[in-house]
């Protein structure tokens, strides 16, 4: 149920100086109570904070708040499986995280996720998401993330979310023909995606757009600049040509010296500006409807 007041929160602060509620940002979150009915604002103090955070189904309306991504940073180093590793896995509706860096510091030898995202109607404000393999498991539900740097190698955006991406920045550290995104959709009914507006993308070496991690994977980029980091062929089929006729990946309005279609593979798409218009709007995510301000008043846990 939603809550009554969505003007008001309830504050709780982390600070690692103990000036705060708590000094973990896992405590605070287990400090609320199950099933709650207001919203709550974790207001986490900068340092780094070397913690594995889950939030839990159960607690839905949670917002985690730093000041700045770059001084407010929570980090782990687990890889190797994908539902293992994340370091800060949602499992909550409704959850809000701004102005965090979540980054895993595994490194370059398998799977590493920084962040999973397995909730309906979560969003992300100006947060760092760092990682090299799968950073982000952008997994099921309906996400929005707006302003956000996003930084990996391989698959670093992966997943089958319905996901709008508004003036994010994805920087690949692939050295050579690594793939952004690997959407997961596998059935044409599925309405699932990663759509990108505006932003950018940069990097060192080259990158695809994306690959089919499943047999109906959707991906579209809009009003994005890309750097010549994007490989000319622009999307790679992952050795299986038979996805090329089920695939949907499109490009409208993009610009940069990436950005070129000329050497596009075939099978992907110059969008018309009535296909673009079903895309390039909150309306993909049902955005309307969730979409909140942060709260006005808050008062003390």
């Amino acid at each position: 149920m939603a809550p009554a007041d969505m003007t008001t929160a309830r504050l709780i602060r982390v600070d690692q100086s103990g000036n705060g509620d708590f000094k973990k940002i896992q405590e605070a979150i287990d400090s609320v109570p199950s099933h709650n009915n207001e919203l709550v604002f974790i207001w986490v103090k900068p340092g780094t904070y070397r913690e594995k955070i889950v939030v839990p189904k159960e607690k839905p309306f949670i917002t985690i708040s730093g000041n700045k991504a770059s001084d407010t940073i929570i980090t782990g180093n687990q890889g190797r499986d994908l539902l293992q590793s994340p370091v800060v896995s949602v499992f909550a509706s409704d959850f809000i995280g701004r102005f965090l860096t979540i980054q895993n510091t595994f490194g370059t030898t398998g799977i590493a996720v920084a962040l999973r995202v397995s909730a309906d109607r979560a969003a992300f404000y100006g947060c760092r998401i760092i990682s090299f393999q799968d950073t982000l498991l952008d997994d099921v539900g309906r996400h929005y993330f707006k302003s956000c740097y996003i930084e990996g190698a391989t698959d670093f955006i992966c997943g089958n979310a319905t996901s709008l991406y508004e003036k994010c920045h994805l920087h690949s550290t692939s050295d050579r023909g690594g793939a952004m995104t690997a959407q997961h959709r596998n059935t044409a009914e599925e309405n699932t995606g990663f759509v990108f507006l505006g932003g950018k993308i940069t990097g060192s070496g080259s990158t695809f757009l994306g690959r089919p991690w499943g047999d109906f994977s959707r991906v579209m980029f809009g009003y994005t600049y890309m750097s010549n980091v994007v490989e000319p062929q622009g999307w790679n089929d992952w050795g299986d040509q038979s996805k090329q006729r089920t695939v949907s990946y499109g490009e409208f309005k993009c610009y940069g010296p990436g950005a070129n279609r000329a050497r596009r593979v075939g099978w992907s798409h110059s969008l018309s500006t009535d296909e673009a218009a079903k895309f390039f709007t909150k309306d993909i995510i049902g955005g309307r409807a969730w979409l909140r301000p942060s709260p006005s008043h808050f008062k003390r846990g």
